[in-house]
């Protein structure tokens, strides 16, 4: 393993819709993967995919992730503060659409995340833009995952 390589991938696998896609990267760069989740995910074959089961309870695999994540480490979540958490550790943060969560942009991320909770609970019949996971997603998805792995090495 090059020294400056990410040294894992972590997954906040509950509703992640690229686990299949980290997988095979993974493997083909030969870099661990950590699939952290309260449950329900089956144990994949490869030795360098591990699965960590957390407890039940509200932000546990999240607590988990970050407790464990270390400076250029990836991190794949749609979670933002928990990607602020990570970022906060020195952590990259992908989100399953592509877009990457870093120091530069986490604020305004967060504030706009706030800015929406804050609508949606004024407004119950607020609609948001529940787009389907779409091919072009994955595609983005994988293109950023790659280039993250080459920047680290």
């Amino acid at each position: 393993m090059v020294l400056d390589q990410a040294k894992k991938i972590f997954i906040d696998a509950d509703a992640c819709p690229v686990k299949e896609e980290v997988y095979k990267v993974a493997i083909r760069n030969n870099i661990e993967v950590l699939v952290v989740c309260n449950g329900g995910i089956r144990p994949h074959k490869n030795p360098l995919i591990k699965l960590k089961i957390v407890s039940e309870g509200l932000d546990e695999a999240d607590n988990w992730i970050v407790s464990q994540v270390c400076r250029k480490d990836l991190v794949i979540t749609d979670d933002i503060p928990l990607a602020d958490r990570c970022i906060n550790n020195g952590a990259i943060v992908i989100k399953s659409n592509g877009a990457r969560v870093d120091s530069d942009n986490i604020g305004s991320i967060l504030a706009n995340r706030n800015l929406m909770a804050e609508i949606r609970s004024s407004n119950p019949f607020f609609q948001g833009t529940g787009r389907v996971y779409s091919g072009k997603d994955r595609a983005k998805f994988l293109n950023s995952l790659d280039k993250e792995i080459t920047r680290t090495r």
